[in-house]
């Protein structure tokens, strides 16, 4: 029978189909990136979710609570980028658009940032606009305008891009308004002259750039009104300084004129730093709230970020004062020195970008996560002005063959497997972006109801984490540094009838920071302080009387800091209480569940001794 069974597979033939309950188990398909290069997205054996709970830091991953849709990942194809590429031969070129943006046999690349004319990564000598005169004259009538100088190869390698991805979302930005528009005449640095007919002017140069890009086969799906508004002293490449003031007479002559024009292009303001660069003074530190707190705002889709400064939690904060408005992360790149060897900015960019780009800004509401150039050559360009440490998704080498960086994999390892139009879902994460050794996630349902679970392992050591969703776990280690994405199918195994209840607020009788343990952030926790001990407790005030038939004690990332025996109690009044559960601990998540029962207050207690402290990073309650 050995024999036979063995020819079967030989010839290719297909075997007796899987038992029925074989096909009912659940399993997740895994693809890991480590920082030495030892994998590149390569594909593990699969893992099978099973009903053992883990000991293990524990990924609760619940679809049932969503957030923020997801427009698409991807880059730039800059002046520079569209040159490195075109001049590839042509095999070479179409297997670099492939692996770019198939998302079958490439990583699906699914948004691109395009200049609006030139920017520091500019091939030329000349910078330009779409709308340059000769020094001294204007041309309000904007008889001038083309975007010839895009038709040799921008724009047939975005036709290109469309083709091999019809879901790619194209955002448009200009790095400067034509020179004859500025206050120094130039397109390096300077503001916009404050007058209404030239707001109007470039308001219609905005429109009209939109309207040529469409006719060309390249719809635009975002605009913003300008790169970086904030930094007053580009370094040698166009830049202006926008103002709150001058951006919101733009977005007011544009809204009206985009809208009749181009009803799909949705306005974003902003697109600069988390916080203001302190080279670009701090008058104006509240620039986005500014604008989303003016009559402009009816105009505009919400804010786009960059990373050059500040850290991604100024997302969060600007989604907690302006919840309907929405959110963009358009542009990060380099993490490294100039002189940095290959394998530091590998290492360096992977890890970096992992925190803060793929985990750190999806994490904190933004609809897409974007880098700068798609590709450069092996000096880090062309580039005329601007940076000097900057990588793109892929290399042109001298010798004309391609190589992968860093940045594919970051973005590969979203845009691969979380399709435009998913949806963020909740999942507990252990990590921060400025490091704390843990285990940092994303979770993201798809249009087809399939789930994506992006992991990155902060610590230089492997670290073991289990998984779960619904009542299903599965355990897995990731090497030191390294980046995964888990996909599963939707699977009736995986689905819950409990709907999260949350909590409120929270006081405990040792240790600080009890507010930690209720602020659904698995990466913070209340600590006791000292060695556990019988009569320590947390206790949790929901506001009102609320139902629920399970409570989750989760003690986060720090492993061994589980309460080693609890009790469950509940109160109407704070004061007089009952006992619902009493049990052993045994890892860092316990799951706790009851008969459906209704209560004010809820207080966990220690019961044990033990040398090391008790934490809750996160306290759940579902009904």
């Amino acid at each position: 029978m050995r024999t036979i069974a063995v020819m079967v597979l030989l010839l290719g033939l297909t075997a007796a189909p899987p038992a029925a309950a074989d096909r009912d188990v659940p399993r997740a398909r895994v693809w890991v990136t480590t920082p030495d290069r030892a994998e590149l997205m390569v594909e593990r054996p699969p893992v099978t979710f099973g009903t053992t709970p883990s000991t293990q830091p524990t990924i609760v991953v619940d679809p049932d609570r969503r957030y923020q849709a997801v427009d698409g990942f991807g880059a730039s194809i800059t002046d520079s980028s569209a040159t490195v590429l075109a001049g590839l031969a042509p095999a070479a070129r179409a297997d670099t658009m492939r692996r770019l943006f198939d998302p079958v046999r490439g990583i699906g690349v699914s948004f691109l940032r395009q200049p609006v004319g030139s920017s520091d990564f500019t091939a030329s000598a000349q910078h330009y606009t779409y709308d340059d005169v000769p020094v001294g004259q204007t041309d309000f009538a904007l008889r001038h305008f083309s975007i010839d100088h895009d038709k040799a190869a921008i724009l047939p390698l975005l036709r290109e891009a469309r083709r091999l991805n019809p879901s790619l979302s194209v955002m448009a930005t200009p790095w400067s308004p034509p020179a004859w528009m500025k206050t120094t005449g130039s397109l390096v640095g300077g503001q916009l002259r404050d007058d209404p007919a030239v707001y109007d002017a470039y308001a219609r140069y905005l429109v009209k750039f939109v309207q040529a890009y469409a006719k060309a086969g390249v719809p635009v799906d975002l605009l913003s009104v300008q790169n970086e508004p904030q930094n007053r002293a580009p370094a040698g490449y166009p830049g202006t300084d926008m103002p709150v003031a001058q951006q919101l007479k733009v977005i007011a002559a544009l809204g009206p004129m985009l809208r009749r024009a181009s009803p799909r292009t949705k306005i974003l303001a902003y697109d600069h730093n988390w916080a203001t660069h302190p080279n670009d003074g701090d008058t104006e530190t509240d620039y986005p709230y500014q604008i989303l707190r003016s009559p402009a705002a009816r105009w505009i889709a919400g804010t786009a970020y960059h990373c050059y400064y500040g850290d991604p939690s100024a997302q969060t904060a600007l989604h907690n004062a302006f919840p309907d408005e929405g959110i963009w992360f358009t542009e990060c790149s380099g993490s490294h020195g100039p002189t940095d060897p290959p394998d530091k900015v590998f290492r360096d960019t992977l890890v970096w970008h992992a925190r803060n780009v793929v985990l750190g800004t999806t994490r904190n509401w933004a609809r897409s996560a974007v880098n700068w150039n798609i590709a450069l050559d092996s000096t880090g360009g062309p580039h005329n002005g601007g940076c000097d440490t900057c990588t793109g998704l892929v290399t042109v080498q001298a010798d004309g063959s391609v190589t992968t960086d860093a940045e594919y994999y970051t973005i590969g390892h979203l845009s691969k497997f979380v399709k435009p139009g998913a949806r963020r879902i909740a999942s507990t994460s252990f990590g921060t972006t400025g490091w704390n050794g843990q285990i940092m996630d994303v979770a993201f349902r798809n249009p087809d109801g399939s789930t994506a679970l992006i992991v990155h392992n902060e610590n230089d050591d492997p670290r073991s984490f289990a998984v779960n969703v619904g009542d299903r776990t599965f355990e897995y280690t990731l090497p030191g540094g390294a980046l995964a994405t888990f996909t599963w199918p939707r699977s009736r195994a995986l689905d819950s009838t409990l709907d999260y209840v949350p909590t409120r607020s929270a006081t405990a009788s040792v240790g600080v920071d009890a507010a930690f343990a209720v602020d659904d952030d698995a990466s913070t926790r209340w600590t006791s302080g000292a060695a556990q001990a019988p009569g320590q407790y947390l206790q949790v005030d929901l506001s009102a009387r609320r139902h629920f038939r399970r409570v989750a004690v989760d003690s986060g990332g720090n492993l061994g800091d589980y309460a080693r025996g609890w009790a469950l109690s509940a109160s109407d009044n704070g004061s007089t209480w009952r006992t619902l559960a009493t049990g052993t601990g045994v890892g860092q998540l316990t799951t706790i569940d009851l008969r459906r029962t209704s209560a004010r207050f809820l207080r966990v207690t220690s019961t044990s001794g033990a040398d090391s402290w008790w934490s809750v990073a996160d306290l759940r309650l579902y009904d």
